[in-house]
């Protein structure tokens, strides 16, 4: 695909991201966790997400592969088993109190990476060939930044280039390279500090020593890096997984005295039943009931009914588990019953994790105009020499299937080849002619991308969907036409409208009038190809023809709100899904200006081998007869 400039045109290889994601499941030991790509490579709890590093792109296939994966095995096995998210959040928070916070989150992030890397290597051995490959890539890397910070006189970078090969040289002897005079004189109490990395055996030994280091540097350095190596991701701590230490209050009351008069065993002790739930509460909000004391007076009075606290007592509670209606009003003698498995309960979304907020909307047909029809009529004749081509190959074929005999029957007409008679036990020596062809057992469903980007092919399009309608119709083919899009400007992040408009339905498909609403198609904005591909294939499950076919006309990869990413991950699923359902899905990729290597593997990706690329949409029609022609006689066969 030719273009004027390109920007970030970094073409996503989803097999290789599904493998990824597969790899992080697995790992992670929950079927939510994905991977994305990202400048740098973190875990993140809170989205679910392992983010392999962009670092390895554009290496040669195994170093990249061996990186990814290391980065996969560092976040989902390491970070995720390992790592203590409590002491990386307080960390993080201290670090924004010294001079040089870059500096003291990327020589954390480096330590604690190089101590999980040896528990992984210890725990899975089978993960020491990726972290070998990662050490001498990195080493490379650092070699050569350590030069160039040097010359750019950029020394807190050079000193941590400098760390990483101090943690990995493969030798005790590490030889230092020559550096500022001012640097000399603490140098020798970093590398020090940085030989205690070895013998860390948790997180908030990692941070202790990562502290001694920055303040040793800290003191004697005016700037914080430039570069940014490695990324300190702070995870969002639940109430939970809080100390209780965390959770007591910490001010101090309003006035801490005692009352004078001491209690004589005979006050009136009132009780009071406080509901939790009442009409102003009703409806979700930001307040949950809390009681917080901020004035009063101690005293020594307790109740006849005093007894020992339980957790059920706390105005703020963690609650998990599911509810039903039922009659019962006492509860006090219930049993809690054991947590259910559930993850069987959770049901992902019925259209795929990325579409979970896409909303299908159907519009209604409306009738074509006059000049719709005119144009119609312009294009039908057009091709009208490729649909008598297709009907009449049709007709042979159907002609041959009525008038080819049945053989090797024990009753009917009697075979001329009588042999067999002598030679078997129970010869079959009849054949039957058949009275009546079997009709063709399919259905076709034409899916059209209608975005932004077809605003230049659509016409040619058109041209190519009449071919298919018209040929169908001939030979009695039930199909729908339908086209789709997402409205970018609706789109966010709790809601993304994607419209669908059926030009061409299964009840209106064979009649004769019907086919100008084709007209109606033309281009619109943004493209959520594994949605529609689902909502379609949803629809041609139901249909009771043998052969189902899926076409999807299309010029690009898929493009909507948050779909840049994972769109082609989630429409290969789509394609996937389809066709375990008995759904052959097929893809028509349009071009006005040839077809580009990276958009050939995108597809290819995607689809497989069943993509029909145009090198021009002029050439449209005369790829478009074989394909159909083809999958014609498959029903027929």
């Amino acid at each position: 695909m030719y273009r004027f400039i390109d920007f970030n045109d970094e073409k996503i290889d989803s097999l290789l991201l599904m493998e990824l994601a597969d790899l992080t499941k697995t790992l992670a030991k929950d079927q939510e966790y994905n991977t994305e790509f990202r400048v740098h490579s973190y875990l993140s709890k809170d989205e679910k997400k392992i983010y392999v590093g962009h670092f390895w792109n554009h290496r040669p296939e195994m170093i990249m592969w061996a990186g990814m994966k290391s980065d996969v095995f560092l976040r989902a096995f390491g970070n995720m088993y390992y790592t203590e998210d409590q002491v990386i959040v307080r960390y993080g928070n201290w670090c924004e109190t010294t001079k040089i916070p870059r500096f003291a989150k990327q020589i954390f992030v480096l330590a604690e990476d190089i101590r999980i890397e040896e528990l992984c290597k210890k725990t899975r051995p089978g993960m020491t060939k990726e972290f070998r490959i990662r050490r001498e890539i990195y080493n490379n890397f650092f070699e050569t930044q350590l030069k160039v910070n040097i010359e750019r006189s950029l020394f807190l970078d050079a000193i941590y280039n400098l760390i990483y090969l101090m943690m990995n040289s493969e030798t005790p002897i590490f030889a230092l390279p020559d550096l500022n005079e001012n640097w000399e004189s603490f140098i020798k109490l970093i590398r020090s500090r940085v030989e205690r990395f070895y013998d860390a055996s948790s997180t908030n030994e990692i941070a202790e020593i990562c502290k001694s280091i920055v303040g040793v540097i800290e003191e004697n350095v005016n700037r914080d890096m430039v570069n940014e190596y490695f990324h300190l991701y702070l995870q969002t701590i639940e109430m939970q997984k809080m100390p209780y230490d965390d959770l007591q209050r910490k001010d101090s009351l309003a006035n801490d005295d005692d009352a004078d008069e001491k209690s004589s065993g005979e006050e009136d002790i009132v009780e009071e039943e406080l509901k939790t739930w009442h009409r102003e509460t009703k409806t979700p909000g930001e307040l949950f009931l809390q009681f917080d004391l901020n004035q009063g007076t101690k005293t020594d009075m307790l109740t006849n009914e005093a007894r020992e606290g339980e957790a059920g007592d706390q105005a703020l509670a963690i609650v998990q588990g599911s509810a039903k209606k039922t009659s019962n009003k006492d509860f006090s003698n219930l049993e809690t019953k054991d947590k259910k498995d559930t993850e069987g309960n959770r049901r992902s979304p019925q259209y795929g994790v990325e579409n979970k907020h896409a909303e299908a909307i159907f519009l209604s047909k409306m009738p074509p105009s006059a000049k719709q029809i005119s144009d119609y009529n312009q294009f039908k004749n057009d091709i009208q020499l490729y649909k008598k081509r297709l009907k009449k190959s049709i007709d042979l074929t159907l002609e041959h299937k009525k008038i080819l005999p049945r053989s090797d029957l024990q009753y009917g007409r009697l075979n001329r080849k009588l042999i067999r008679f002598f030679t078997e036990e129970q010869p079959r020596v009849f054949h039957k002619k058949l009275d009546e062809s079997k009709e063709i057992d399919a259905v076709f469903s034409l899916l059209i991308d209608c975005s932004a980007s077809m605003e230049d092919k659509m016409n040619e399009t058109k041209k190519g969907i009449i071919l298919f309608h018209e040929a169908l119709k001939s030979v009695r083919v039930s199909h729908e036409v339908t086209g789709f899009w997402e409205d970018a400007n609706e789109a966010s992040k709790t809601r993304q409208p994607n419209y669908f408009k059926t030009v061409i339905d299964f009840t209106t498909s064979l009649m004769a009038h019907y086919g100008p609403e084709i007209m109606g198609l033309e281009p619109e904005e943004d493209n959520r190809d594994g949605f529609a591909i689902r909502i379609m294939g949803e629809r041609l499950s139901k249909r009771i023809e043998n052969q189902k076919f899926l076409i999807v006309f299309s010029d690009g990869e898929p493009a909507a709100y948050g779909y840049d990413q994972n769109g082609i991950v989630d429409t290969h699923e789509a394609v996937t899904e389809a066709r375990k359902k008995g759904i052959e899905v097929f893809n028509i990729f349009l071009s006005q200006n040839g077809v580009g290597d990276e958009q050939r593997k995108v597809f290819q990706n995607i689809y497989g081998p069943y993509s029909l690329v145009a090198p021009t949409v002029a050439e449209l029609p005369d790829l478009l007869l074989p394909l159909l022609k083809k999958l014609l006689l498959r029903a027929i066969l």
